[in-house]
């Protein structure tokens, strides 16, 4: 029970004040002269004032809530170096005995800094301490122990930012003396043109005082792919600058490892890894359209819309059999530079795509005979892009490119409505695998029907080489890939991907299929369909397996300290051509993955290890970052390891329970603040001064002032 009393006044408070001095005045005056009865006229009149203000006595029935005490354990990565774990335990031991003997105290225990769940760099403490006060009121809150080494970097800049008024303290592990050396990188690529090479400045960083048997002097070990190991010599605190070769394109990787030093906290951190994306100065690309047609502005709008090619484009404006005798050399606003083009330069191009071209006497013999040897001998890619034009008797397979055509047309073209299809090697290959339209078709027949538009006109071809895509009229050829020397071709057998283009019919991926058409001819990472990928997050690796092939061999892992793994690689259900498995590693580093030289070597590298470069930059302990926030709370940060040394044996403060004091923290105790929270169950109200009661008592006083004042 809780007794008080309120008031419930029955006049206005101005009326109330007024009556009270004019009150105070008549006594005042009868007082000065004297009269009898003057103290007792005051009692009459309190009595009247006090009937007026109506006191009421006020029981609550209250009960008393308990005060709530957070404790936030730190399982950060760093927290798991030498001891820490064993002594975190044995702190969260020693405080749960200590709380259990303070009475109406509730302990909230707050896992934070897991590895995973963290959503910014680092050890992010207080982020997870205000997901845990979302169902805690704050006016119960008795205060806040971080049981934690002190690397805490979303440290509030002002107590007000808490949203409570409590205390935060801080218990920290580790030892006050740690020394430690790590790698800092002050400036990395994170892009670079293949063939050139990006600096990487760094520096070694030393926390601590190092032990005298260590000397200033330090040795970087730098691994680059495909290149021995190169050893650099530094000191504590220089910058230095190492060259980042990008010898290829996609992830470019360099790791830099520092030499062990005796008594320093932990290794870890003295491996850094740099990860450039490589990047291809400008393909360029030639474009070379028979005629003018309606596919000539959809490969013209594909390749331009692309940043990164620089394309050349030359339209034959009118067809050579239009005889009216105009040379052929003039049948352009500007000359054909073909010479320029297919002899001097076709070695600067990444790509040459003949879109709807047919051998009419513009480019001799030679320059097809230097497009095919472009292929075969450079590198070089070759796109046909063809309609009827391929089957009839002009057509540029009759010409010295038929040695790099992966199909000779049968003259016939079939002019028929069809709707293109992925062919099941298609369906593995990156270039048609997963196009919008195909994936979600309808089944009919036991036979996948896609979505896509209509086309209306294919050239028959006869397959010699390379591998079917996609099939057409009369399931006849209609993409065809091939790889022929060093170099890449593909043909198109029909003419009306435009059609797509214009939604006809509900049109169809012609920019997916397109783009991944010509990025595949140039060679793009991504796009090749024999090709082994490698990523690690923290200490477990993933090896994903792309082939064209029905069975695969097991991967072999080279890890970094020497040790060779055979891993099986798994088939992915849901995406044809695909193998991957996860396993799980015990060292950090440089991990590479290769297939054996039977099945075409195939590597990829990957960096496992710490996924958090900042938890792991600074993982001495410390009572800097934390005692800002201590001080302006009035809480206290305390070392808890003993001059035994021993991980479990700890020295927790004397925990108190105090109600007004500011203070909340000494030697040796820490104080939590009682909030008194009670939660009112029933109120019952009694009027004090009112009706016969008030009445009486004020008739009362004025007979006695009346009596006092007759004798």
């Amino acid at each position: 029970m809780n007794w008080s009393i309120t008031f419930a006044p029955l006049v206005p408070n101005l009326v109330l004040i007024a009556l009270a001095a004019v009150a105070l005045g008549l006594v005042i005056a009868l007082l000065m002269r004297r009269s009898r009865g003057a103290l007792l006229r005051l009692a009459a009149l309190a009595a009247l004032i006090g009937a007026l203000l109506n006191p009421i006595l006020k029981e609550e029935q209250r009960e008393s809530l308990d005060n709530v005490a957070i404790v936030v354990l730190d399982e950060s990565p760093s927290q798991k170096l030498a001891d820490r774990s064993q002594q975190l335990e044995a702190i969260r031991s020693d405080i749960e005995k200590k709380f259990a003997r303070i009475p109406n105290l509730k302990i909230k225990w707050v896992t934070g800094g897991v590895p995973g769940e963290q959503t910014a760099p680092g050890t992010n403490l207080f982020t997870d301490l205000n997901a845990a006060l979302s169902d805690t009121a704050p006016d119960r809150i008795a205060g806040v122990v971080f049981v934690s080494d002190g690397q805490v970097h979303d440290v509030p800049k002002s107590a007000a930012a808490l949203g409570f008024d409590a205390p935060v303290h801080t218990l920290l592990t580790g030892k006050p003396d740690e020394f430690d050396r790590r790698i800092e990188i002050i400036e990395a690529p994170r892009y670079g043109l293949v063939g050139q090479s990006r600096p990487i400045e760094l520096a070694v960083r030393e926390t601590g005082k190092a032990p005298t048997s260590a000397s200033g002097a330090v040795t970087l070990k730098v691994r680059r792919e495909g290149q021995p190991d190169e050893t650099v010599r530094t000191e504590i605190g220089r910058k230095v600058t190492v060259d980042m070769p990008i010898p290829h394109t996609g992830t470019n990787i360099v790791e830099i490892e520092l030499a062990p030093t005796p008594g320093e906290l932990t290794t870890a951190n003295n491996r850094a890894v740099v990860a450039a994306e490589g990047v291809r100065e400008n393909l360029r690309v030639l474009l070379v359209s028979g005629e003018p047609h309606p596919g000539e502005r959809t490969w013209r709008n594909l390749l331009k819309s692309d940043a990164a090619v620089d394309l050349v484009h030359f339209t034959i404006l009118r067809p050579p059999e239009k005889q009216d005798g105009t040379p052929i050399n003039q049948l352009s606003l500007i000359a054909f530079p073909t010479r320029e083009l297919f002899s001097e330069k076709i070695n600067e191009f990444d790509l040459i795509i003949f879109d709807r071209y047919e051998h009419r006497g513009i480019l001799q013999l030679l320059y097809y005979d230097n497009i095919a040897r472009y292929v075969d001998e450079h590198g070089g890619a070759l796109l046909v892009a063809a309609g009827d034009d391929y089957a009839s008797a002009y057509s540029i397979y009759h010409t010295p490119l038929s040695s790099v055509l992966p199909a000779a047309p049968t003259g016939r073209v079939l002019e028929m409505p069809f709707r293109a299809k992925v062919t099941p090697e298609g369906q593995k290959h990156p270039v048609t695998q997963g196009l919008p339209g195909w994936n979600s078709a309808k089944v009919a027949d036991g036979s996948p029907q896609p979505t896509w538009g209509r086309w209306f006109r294919q050239a028959e071809v006869n397959g010699e080489r390379g591998r079917i895509m996609m099939t057409g009229a009369e399931d006849k050829p209609l993409l065809i890939l091939d790889r022929k020397g060093k170099g890449r071709v593909a043909l198109l057998t029909s003419d009306q991907a435009w059609l797509w283009a214009r939604g006809y019919d509900g049109g169809g991926p012609h920019t997916d299929l397109l783009r991944r058409l010509s990025h595949w001819l140039m060679k793009e990472p991504d796009l090749e369909e024999e090709r082994l990928i490698a990523s690690a997050r923290g200490l477990k690796l993933t090896v994903e397996r792309r082939s064209m092939d029905d069975a695969i061999s097991p991967v072999k892992i080279l890890g970094p300290g020497g040790d060779t793994t055979d891993v099986t690689l798994t088939r992915a259900t849901a995406e044809p051509g695909v193998w991957r498995s996860t396993i799980d590693v015990k060292l950090p580093g440089l991990y590479k993955a290769e297939t054996s030289a039977s099945t075409g070597e195939l590597t990829a590298v990957a960096n496992a290890g710490v996924e958090d470069p900042r938890e792991m930059s600074e993982v001495t302990a410390t009572d800097s970052k934390m005692k800002p926030i201590a001080d302006a709370t009035g809480g206290g940060v305390f070392w808890t390891r003993t001059a035994s040394g021993a991980a479990t044996d700890v020295d927790v403060p004397r925990i108190s329970m105090m109600s007004a004091a500011k203070v909340m923290a000494g030697s040796g105790w820490l104080g939590l603040k009682d909030r008194q929270a009670y939660l009112t169950r029933g109120v019952k109200l009694t009027p004090m001064f009112t009706g016969f009661a008030a009445l009486s008592a004020l008739l009362a006083l004025i007979a006695l002032a009346w009596w006092r004042e007759g004798r």
